[in-house]
């Protein structure tokens, strides 16, 4: 441990608790990566990326762990957005998935033109994940149609063909995927990132409030508690991972496994996030709706980036 007294920061995480996304800040918390570090943080979880990004703009918390996306839109204070302090992952551990009694007509983005794709919910990784896809394959509304079911539900209408299509992360993905079902892109996968979204990208991250940056020793001592924690997660059993974590974020234990497994590939090790990876989570952002006109974004986007 540093042989220092550092600030104590609150750091605001998106949830839900279960989220693969911002599993290494809960799993250093819980293991004690923080503290050995010298830092002490006090993690505060927040229904939403969302609700992550409005408690950072309203001063509610130090930093806040959520998505590029959000953090944008609903992160700025008079239109000064936030800086981005650490990466955590390249892109939302989710995948589109066919139903296996369409496999054979729907082999590839462009034949879910005329359908019905499923996704959790409104706002949701799920969601902003098959934006990108859609946009991408020029198939957005209104060529195709998009529900919100809840996972439990999304998962039981893929598995029952009563849906052709829908976005889903894990534990559901690994499952419907044992069951029959194909993915058409899995963002889950390192090299699908690379292919549907670009090799350098980000999506979730940890924010600093603009005008509001904290010292650099306790910035740096955070982003080696997280760095360690993304290598227990990469090399760790889950099983021997769960002990530490409240019961809250290992949800079921038949599930742990598959949503550690599921995220592993995406981690940004070292957190690292480059200006042209952040100018390719900007363009994605805006594939999904235009950034709000009080935002006013640098015009060098390494600006954003907090060294």
């Amino acid at each position: 441990m540093l042989g220092i007294a550092l600030l104590a920061l609150t750091i605001g995480v998106a949830g839900p608790a279960t989220s693969a996304e911002y599993l290494p800040l809960r799993l250093a918390a819980a293991e004690g990566l923080f503290a050995a570090e010298g830092a002490t943080v006090t993690l505060r979880t927040f229904p939403s990326e969302a609700a992550a990004a409005e408690a950072l703009a309203k001063g509610q918390v130090d930093l806040a762990a959520t998505s590029v996306d959000a953090a944008l839109r609903l992160g700025h204070v008079r239109g000064a957005p936030p800086r981005l302090v650490l990466g955590l992952t390249a892109a939302p551990p989710v995948a589109l998935l066919v139903a296996s009694g369409v496999r054979q007509e729907v082999r590839e983005l462009a034949h879910l033109a005329g359908r019905t794709v499923g996704i959790p919910a409104p706002g949701t990784p799920e969601a902003e994940a098959l934006t990108w896809l859609l946009e991408r394959a020029k198939i957005g509304p209104p060529r195709t149609t998009t529900q919100s079911h809840g996972e439990r539900a999304l998962a039981a209408a893929l598995a029952s063909g009563e849906l052709p299509a829908g976005v889903l992360g894990d534990p559901w993905a690994s499952r419907l995927l044992q069951e029959g079902a194909v993915a058409l892109a899995d963002l889950r996968r390192r090299d699908e990132v690379k292919r549907w979204l670009g090799a350098d990208v980000v999506h979730a991250a940890i924010f600093a409030r603009a005008g509001v940056t904290p010292p650099a020793t306790e910035l740096g001592a955070i982003r080696r508690a997280v760095a360690r924690a993304i290598v227990r997660l990469r090399e760790a059993e889950p099983e021997a991972l769960a002990g530490a974590l409240q019961g809250a974020v290992v949800g079921l234990p038949e599930d742990w496994r598959a949503r550690v497994l599921g995220a592993r590939e995406i981690y940004l090790a070292d957190g690292r996030v480059t200006a042209e990876g952040l100018e390719t989570a900007l363009e994605l952002a805006e594939r999904r709706a235009p950034l709000p006109a009080a935002v006013k974004m640098p015009w060098r986007l390494r600006n954003l980036l907090l060294e």
